[in-house]
């Protein structure tokens, strides 16, 4: 009985551009399909990259490149090769030994996964971006709003002082009026006494008025009884200017 001795190869199979873009599980089915046939054992199947071919295969001008490792038995290589080109997805296939390569060669990037690891990476960066100004903005919009609110907070008390004031306000008028009015009050109190000084000067100076109006009327001379009857002292009264009788 013959020892199966399965070595590790490496494919790289060709296939159409559009149609690689368009099915791609398709694609990956076909392959897996063709190296299942041959009792490999597949380790890897990645795309290479995407390019223009030096010359048309089947009319197609662009091809993409599937890169493969796998571990088959040599004999079962030329049945790889002549499935591939009877099969209406793959265009060519290359198969090369690869015992020579380690574990870290077979899972090295191809420039296809490196390109796809930039997009990623951009796409990363340019969704950090946004995030970060997305959160700057709303960092800016908070920041905004704080004034907002310590100037409604400062409006809640101007409200609360002006009704605080507003309530206050009629008891401050009373107030107000009573301050006013003890000063009238006082005012009036004051000019009572001059009021009244005022009335006697007044009825005084109307006393000596009328006593001044009386004086020049004479008192009526006194009469003195005499046998004779009443005569005036006036009469009675001898002339000094005649001389007296001896």
């Amino acid at each position: 009985m013959k020892t199966v001795v399965k070595r590790l190869y490496e494919g790289m199979f060709l296939v159409d551009s559009a149609l690689a873009a368009s099915d791609w599980d398709g694609i990956n089915a076909a392959i897996k399909t063709i190296l299942e046939k041959a009792e490999a054992e597949i380790i890897s199947i990645r795309k290479w990259n995407e390019c223009r071919l030096a010359y048309e295969i089947n009319r197609k001008s662009r091809g993409t490149y599937i890169l493969t490792y796998f571990r088959v038995d040599g004999d079962k290589i030329s049945g790889i090769e002549r499935d591939v080109q009877l099969s209406e997805r793959l265009m060519r296939v290359l198969i090369l030994n690869a015992e020579h390569m380690t574990q870290t060669d077979v899972e090295k990037d191809t420039p296809a996964t490196l390109a796809e690891k930039k997009v990623a990476e951009a796409l990363a960066a340019k969704e950090l971006q946004l995030a970060e100004s997305q959160k700057s903005s709303a960092d800016s919009e908070v920041a905004g709003d704080e004034p907002k609110e310590i100037e409604a907070q400062v409006e809640s008390s101007g409200d609360e002082v002006t009704e605080s004031a507003t309530t206050a306000e009629p008891e401050t008028q009373t107030q107000l009026a009573e301050s006013q009015k003890s000063p009238a009050d006082s005012e009036v109190a004051g000019d009572e006494p001059k009021e009244i000084e005022a009335q006697v000067e007044s009825s005084g100076d109307e006393v000596t008025e009328s006593a001044t109006t009386a004086e020049p009327e004479s008192e009526p001379e006194a009469e003195t009884e005499t046998p004779q009857g009443k005569t005036t002292a006036q009469q009675d009264e001898p002339d000094k200017n005649q001389p007296q009788e001896d």
